[in-house]
């Protein structure tokens, strides 16, 4: 392991330089948050679809389980405003989900998703170790209050261009999202059509891009990937899907079982409004047909919701969002402690 991997633990408080991402909506347990940690790797807790109580219930429930560092993400987004004609269009393209699922036409939700001001305010009272953020850089109320609670604070990048932008912003680490990576893109400058970075190609040039530590995150699942990209120059690495099948996670039982098949993975922004890989189904592909045309993330992400919550209750998996990387069939169902002492007896990690 090297000087900078072994020096990058140490300051996030663990023993091995490997982190566990912080995947939204149910895959991040305080059971699995807490299992990584106790095994020496920095468990996180993807907080972005949870609102303020269950934030500080979530934080809660894993220090009941670990007196160790975790990590807490949220997505930086600015409120939806759609559009009436926006609404209106998106509507009929989900009608037919709801009527084969037996549910009533689809309709405007009360709400555009999770405040993102009530979320900061939870997160800095509950006072994790380490906070992430996604689709951009820390708010500025967010980054100051960390500052202050000397809480560190890390933030996605698809290009080194995006990394040097977080690094003027003043965060302490950058995560290196390559395209292989389960689920939403963190993409903020510029298309994610330009922004498909291979990891193995992102990492050197992200490190020699930035001054500040950075983490190889996308299709990293044992620990060859470990040793390469550390080799690469990065200072930690993230894996998502290696962990979404751990008895720990919160993972639907059909999307567990779903990561072994031969189907492959498709990147669309068709099922929330934002460019996410996960599992080939038919609903991906058949929303992926009009994604040009979907509004924005949090408006399709609610709007798309009931379906998706619908096909879950009902055991459709060709209906569900089953967020997950190019590495997929490689992820184990295997305790998340056993996962991450796999992967540093793999790469011959040495405890910070």
């Amino acid at each position: 392991m090297s000087a900078r991997a072994r020096d990058f633990a140490a300051r996030l408080g663990v023993a091995f330089p490997i982190v566990q991402a912080p995947m939204a909506g149910g895959p991040t347990t305080p059971a699995l948050v807490a299992a990584v940690a106790e095994a020496g790797a920095l468990g996180s807790i993807g907080a972005a679809m949870l609102g303020p109580r269950a934030i500080a219930e979530a934080c809660a429930a894993t220090r009941e389980r670990t007196t160790r560092p975790f990590l807490v993400n949220l997505f930086v987004l600015p409120p939806a405003s759609p559009s009436p004609a926006e609404v209106a269009r998106a509507l009929p393209r989900l009608a037919p989900f709801h009527e084969e699922l037996g549910l009533p036409p689809p309709a405007i939700p009360n709400s555009w998703g999770e405040d993102l001001e009530a979320q900061v305010d939870a997160v800095l009272a509950a006072r994790p170790a380490i906070v992430g953020t996604h689709f951009g850089p820390p708010p500025p109320r967010l980054l100051a209050g960390c500052r202050e609670r000397g809480i560190l604070v890390m933030s996605t990048a698809t290009t080194p261009d995006e990394a040097r932008a977080l690094q003027a912003t003043g965060v302490d680490a950058v995560v290196a999202q390559g395209a292989e990576a389960g689920g939403h893109r963190g993409t903020f400058l510029r298309p994610v059509g330009e922004s498909l970075f291979g990891t193995m190609a992102l990492v050197p040039a992200m490190v020699d891009a930035v001054r500040i530590p950075v983490i190889a995150a996308g299709g990293i699942m044992d620990g060859r990937g470990v040793a390469a990209a550390l080799a690469l120059g990065a200072s930690a690495v993230q894996l998502g899907t290696a962990f979404l099948a751990c008895p720990e996670a919160g993972t639907h039982p059909l999307h567990k079982a779903a990561l072994a098949s031969a189907g492959g993975t498709i990147l669309t922004r068709g099922v929330t409004g934002r460019h996410a890989r996960g599992l080939r189904n038919r609903l991906l592909v058949e929303l992926d047909a009009s994604a040009a045309d979907a509004p924005d993330y949090l408006v399709q992400g609610a709007l798309s919701g009931p379906l998706r919550a619908a096909a879950a209750r009902q055991g459709r998996p060709e209906l569900m969002a089953m967020w997950a990387g190019q590495g997929h069939a490689m992820a184990r169902a295997e305790p998340a402690g056993e996962v991450v002492a796999r992967l540093v007896r793999e790469a011959g990690l040495q405890p910070a």
